[in-house]
């Protein structure tokens, strides 16, 4: 049990870990050889992978440390939404976005998106269309030069496999988290929303229903994070369920239409029109009453409306919305 207790003592955020339970089996297992040297070596090599095993569990926020995200859960993007993301990069008169449409089909990915038709008509004029299916090419230098100059990075939807096939691992994702480092805003739509999670579902590239397909990484801006769109508007509520219970390391963020996040380090707050679902390992066990403030049943989920912020960290709501006072029967 030494290595349990060692183990869970230096691990205060205690998050839950698929592989916390086998490693610290092999920990104990190593521990009980009898010789003084195998102990001595072992209890170094503990501290060493302990330590490791933190820094990789304990990022200093869940969001961006710098910069801000805001993540739309698809449909119809009000005004007050556009208007949001233009002051986050700096206004309209500095704001210098790049317009990013590689999710969509190459007939709409090749085309000027109505994304910056809508962003020319609140003042910006600083806009770039930034697309390539080649990961060698979003490894050039002369393809990321606009993210260099950029306060403000706009991923338009479709197929978030598409993102990831064109942008992981490449020069242009360095240069998307140096936009955030320098305090500059990074904001999608639908397949757009699902790309800045840790962990993507629905990228499968045989189709949008299946959750957990052959695309899962996405671009980490939020860390042990997946995010899901459209979630009332298609009759999605439910889906994240199970994804959270075979993955408990994971929040789970379900975005309606014409509704947005804003992240900044741990906290989140909702805009627009509709409800933000959470999604968490130990609602989905107990569905405890009211964690909204809301009057429930409790379930297995909740829902946030506009206004409402979020902590990211301890995964609770920060302002529960006032709870309701039972009506009478009619």
């Amino acid at each position: 049990m030494m290595a349990r207790i060692i183990y869970e003592q230096t691990n205060p955020v205690n998050l839950v870990n698929p592989v916390r339970k086998r490693f610290c089996n092999l920990l104990e297992a190593k521990i009980k050889q009898p010789t003084m040297k195998k102990q001595f070596v072992f209890t170094f090599f503990l501290s060493i992978v302990t330590v490791g095993l933190i820094k990789a569990q304990m990022s200093p926020t869940v969001g961006p440390e710098k910069g801000t995200l805001m993540i739309v859960g698809g449909g119809a993007m009000g005004t007050d939404l556009w208007t949001r993301f233009v002051e986050l990069a700096g206004g309209p008169a500095a704001a210098d976005i790049v317009i990013i449409p590689t999710a969509g089909e190459d007939s709409s990915a090749n085309k000027a998106p109505r994304e910056k038709e809508k962003l020319m008509s609140l003042g910006v004029k600083n806009i770039t269309i930034l697309h390539t299916r080649d990961p060698k090419e979003a490894n050039q230098e002369s393809f990321v030069a606009p993210l260099r100059k950029a306060t403000g990075i706009w991923f338009v939807g479709g197929r978030h496999w598409r993102l990831a096939d064109s942008y992981l691992n490449t020069l242009a994702q360095k240069e998307f988290n140096a936009v955030l480092n320098r305090g500059g805003v990074i904001g999608g739509t639908s397949a757009g929303a699902t790309i800045m999670g840790s962990f993507m579902v629905r990228g499968d590239t045989k189709g949008n229903s299946i959750m957990i397909g052959d695309h899962t990484q996405g671009l980490d801006f939020m860390h042990n994070v997946t995010i899901d769109q459209h979630v009332m508007r298609r009759n999605r509520q439910f889906d994240l369920i199970d994804v959270i219970k075979s993955r408990p390391e994971l929040l789970g963020i379900g975005i309606d239409e014409s509704t947005a996040v804003v992240v900044q380090k741990n906290t989140f707050e909702v805009i627009g029109n509709s409800y933000v679902g959470i999604y968490e390992a130990n609602q989905i066990a107990n569905s405890a009453k009211y964690p909204s403030g809301q009057n429930s049943s409790g379930g297995p989920f909740y829902y946030l409306g506009k206004g409402q912020k979020f902590d990211l960290q301890a995964r609770k709501p920060i302002n529960q919305q006032t709870m309701r006072t039972n009506e009478p029967a009619k």
